[in-house]
């Protein structure tokens, strides 16, 4: 058997004690509004979290969107969980001894993975910064660079579709991924797909096929990487019956909620390639989780995105870098969605890698500047525990 990806964690010496946690929501505008089947954003509305600690600190993002579209999760919301059922019990008498020991602290609240992982990817990045260590070393990583992949939406014309993944392959990115939804998919992947027949294409439907699995057998000609979530999330058992009709791999993102979904998924041959977000699991370590099992059972993964500042972004690079992530992930530089990011811009490389972060804890280095220029509201709670 495989032996497990993470290490074990650093000395709990090292933190000392939490003082507090500040829940900071900011808010930056996207260089072009993003269309999805889901929906639009044209802003994104981010929770970040700070926890505090004696001996270091360190910062979170909740990747939960502004309404709950892509999850029953929206920033609000998971603003509201956090300041009243979840940060309390990281306080205490008894001190929070590591970032492993977050999730059994949190357990006993059923749900909300975004808000938990927002927390924890905190409590990490504290950690690691305290112990001098990369987060990428922490979740064991293997790789210092991974290779960048582009999300495109929804567009207004096809011709306008044709023309931004022209952009982003001269850009340098080496995998494109195409938002589609019936009466937005064959034309445009065709399309796509004559402009660039050596392109690695893969398209995300977001479940928008639930009402009508079989349109998805169209889109098996194209030569693409994977189809991502056709039907809906609850659904193993329409993408077992409709993975035996089609060619192309299908890929799991909104079904793959711990590392027992994703065991659960394979099992039922529901799928072929898993999408690991951290937020969607409950955190990096759950990540990791996944990422084992799919590695014990030669299953491709690859990291999805979420419209992360540069908090997250870097964390997913971490994340990114371990064995099993064979395939191109939403990996893109700051300048796809933002003209400003909060933290020191993540740039593409030459060769269509982004570096993976190698200071200590995620790397991200904010901008106090752009941080406060961005900040719509914070709220600090003190959680130190007693002596």
């Amino acid at each position: 058997m495989l032996t497990p990806s993470t290490p074990g964690p650093p000395e709990p010496s090292t933190l000392g004690a939490l003082e507090g946690v500040e829940l900071r929501r900011v808010r930056l505008p996207l260089v072009a509004p993003w269309h999805t089947p889901i929906g639009s954003v044209s802003t994104r509305d981010a929770l970040l979290v700070r926890t505090v600690f004696a001996g270091a600190e360190g910062w979170g993002e909740c990747v939960a969107m502004g309404d709950p579209g892509y999850s029953a999760e929206y920033v609000e919301g998971a603003a509201d969980v956090l300041r009243r059922h979840l940060l309390w019990r990281l306080g205490g008498p008894d001190p929070l001894p590591a970032a492993a020991d977050v999730a059994a602290r949190l357990a006993p609240v059923k749900g909300h993975p975004m808000a938990k992982a927002a927390i924890e990817a905190a409590v990490l990045d504290a950690e690691c910064r305290a112990a001098g260590r990369s987060l990428a070393a922490r979740l064991g990583a293997t790789r210092s660079r991974v290779t960048a992949g582009v999300a495109v939406g929804v567009t207004g014309s096809v011709a306008a579709l044709v023309e931004e993944v022209d952009r982003r392959v001269a850009e340098g990115y080496r995998r494109v991924k195409l938002k589609v939804r019936p009466g937005w998919d064959v034309e445009p992947v065709a399309a796509v797909r004559a402009a660039h027949p050596d392109l690695a294409l893969q398209v995300d439907a977001n479940g928008s096929y639930a009402a009508a699995p079989g349109r998805v057998l169209a889109l098996d000609g194209f030569g693409l990487l994977l189809i991502e979530q056709p039907l809906a999330d609850d659904d193993l058992v329409g993408h077992a019956e409709l993975a035996v009709r089609v060619r192309t791999p299908l890929c799991l993102d909104e079904s793959i909620t711990s590392a027992a979904a994703a065991r659960a998924a394979l099992a039922l041959g529901a799928c072929r390639v898993i999408n690991i977000k951290a937020g969607r699991v409950g955190g990096y370590l759950e990540a990791v989780r996944v990422h084992d099992v799919c590695r014990e059972r030669g299953v491709a993964v690859w990291c999805g995105g979420m419209l992360e500042t540069g908090v997250g972004r870097a964390a997913n690079l971490a994340l990114a870098a371990l064995d099993a992530f064979s395939l191109p992930g939403d990996l893109s530089a700051s300048d796809r969605f933002y003209a400003e990011d909060l933290t020191e811009p993540i740039r593409l490389n030459d060769d269509g890698t982004i570096d993976v972060p190698t200071g200590p804890g995620s790397g991200a280095e904010i901008n106090p500047r752009r941080l406060a220029a961005s900040t719509v509201s914070t709220e600090w709670h003190p959680l130190r525990s007693s002596p």
